[in-house]
């Protein structure tokens, strides 16, 4: 018999005791969990009775009975993943497999993203997407490495400005799923990933409590790599580069300052007035790489403004295009996978958001936190570089990408928010 507690999802109303507030209750035979409201609140309510149990110090549990389905045992997982995502969930057998990929992707992306940044740095995290990317797809994958001054030779001046001051070089991973065996296959999409391993803000420093959480900052990397390993574990047949970005923005006599001015390979030039919005200078030469690939559709993802987070919460990821198109399908296949995603508002003249009076652009506002509609502003300054115009790219900020403190969904630390949904798009968009 399994020693797993189980959880039921009941019409029975809690008892006397627990009206009022409580949406799940804890006796003999397990954790109920209430079937009231809508879906988003009834996964919610289940995500919360997995932080329970979890917090009791229970290690093992089941979902049993009725009305269980990916979603919700999904949901009841995402409560029940402790930090150090050690918990185990007995899913269902009918939905077993496709939990299983989920999980396997979800606690990958979420360990690379909790290690600390002595542990994980750029080649580092380039050398472990790789290996654990060719574990799930062997021949299908090839990849390539540009680090250190290499970056300079090949025209990445971004990524290589924003981590020359420290010790760990910085890097751009080409990788390649190429399913198809043709070398000239099409690219079906380029996933571009902010690969900031650790940041001080540069000289525009963090302040302690700003900067505790910054081994957080490769998030996107980290979930754009598990989104692609989802995607295969799903049947992916379709050729995919993966574009990972990767630099620690550090401080020392070489690091780059407010002021200076970076002139990029499509010949855009860019003045530094705050040197800790790094993510969109180490983006833009991914997008460009992006566009030389030929790559038809274009997917990035970064934990990149505080200003998404002040517009969504921490509970929401935040999506911006000028594909009307391709952005709709995005929030389609979010809400098919029970993923929270906010379309926020981007236009071609937020490419102007950020003037210069010695440069094409700045790369933000001299001003805390980027100042009104940080967000879309940025999104504008990458509009700069995507191909098309921004036809067939899709930006995420990953406002829901890590929490510094438990609370009653999370456990403390990344959450992987975002896979699923990016997942899908690279499974299921099929070109018109």
């Amino acid at each position: 018999m399994s020693s797993a507690v189980q959880v039921h999802l009941t019409e029975t109303p809690a008892p006397a005791h627990y009206r009022g507030s409580s949406r799940c209750y804890l006796n003999d035979a397990g954790m109920h969990v209430i079937l009231q409201g809508d879906e988003a609140l009834l996964l919610r309510s289940i995500q919360q009775a997995g932080r329970k149990l979890e917090q009791l110090g229970i290690t093992e549990i089941e979902p049993v009975g009725n009305n269980w389905n990916v979603d919700r045992q999904w949901a009841l997982s995402m409560g029940f993943t402790d930090t150090k995502s050690t918990n185990q969930v007995n899913f269902q057998a009918a939905d077993k497999p496709q939990l299983q990929a989920i999980t396997e992707a979800s606690r990958w992306a979420r360990e690379l993203i909790n290690l600390p940044s002595a542990e994980i740095y750029p080649e580092e995290l380039c050398e472990r997407v790789v290996e654990k990317l060719t574990q799930a797809a062997g021949k299908h994958i090839s990849h390539r490495l540009v680090a250190g001054d290499a970056l300079l030779e090949e025209g990445w001046y971004g990524i290589h400005t924003v981590g020359r001051a420290s010790k760990r070089a910085p890097a751009l991973l080409e990788l390649d799923f190429n399913p198809t065996g043709d070398d000239s296959a099409a690219i079906d999409f380029a996933l571009i990933g902010k690969g900031i391993t650790f940041d001080t803000g540069g000289y525009s420093i963090k302040s302690n409590e700003g900067m505790v959480a910054m081994k957080c900052d490769m998030g996107g990397a980290a979930t754009v790599a598990a989104a692609l390993l989802l995607a295969i574990k799903n049947g992916l047949n379709k050729r995919v580069k993966l574009l990972l970005c990767c630099a620690e923005n550090m401080i020392d006599g070489t690091a780059y300052k407010n002021g200076d001015i970076i002139t990029y390979k499509n010949g855009v030039t860019v003045e530094i007035v705050n040197t800790d919005a790094e993510g969109r200078v180490v983006l833009a030469d991914g997008l460009l790489r992006a566009g030389e690939l030929g790559a038809k559709r274009i997917i990035d993802a970064a934990t990149l403004t505080g200003a998404a987070q002040v517009a969504v919460g921490t509970e929401y990821n935040a999506l911006f295009s000028v594909d009307e198109e391709f952005a709709e399908f995005a929030l389609q296949a979010a809400k098919a996978e029970a993923e929270p995603l906010w379309r926020l508002p981007l236009t071609p003249w937020h490419q102007d958001n950020c003037p210069s009076a010695f440069a094409d652009t700045a790369n933000s506002k001299p001003v805390k936190g980027g100042g009104a509609g940080g967000a879309s502003n940025a999104a504008g300054f990458l509009l700069r570089f995507a191909p098309e115009q921004g036809k067939g790219w899709l930006h995420f900020d990953l406002a829901g990408a890590y929490h510094g403190t438990a609370n009653g969904l999370w456990a403390a630390g990344a959450t992987g928010l975002g896979i699923r949904n990016i997942a899908r798009i690279l499974n299921t968009y099929n070109e018109a």
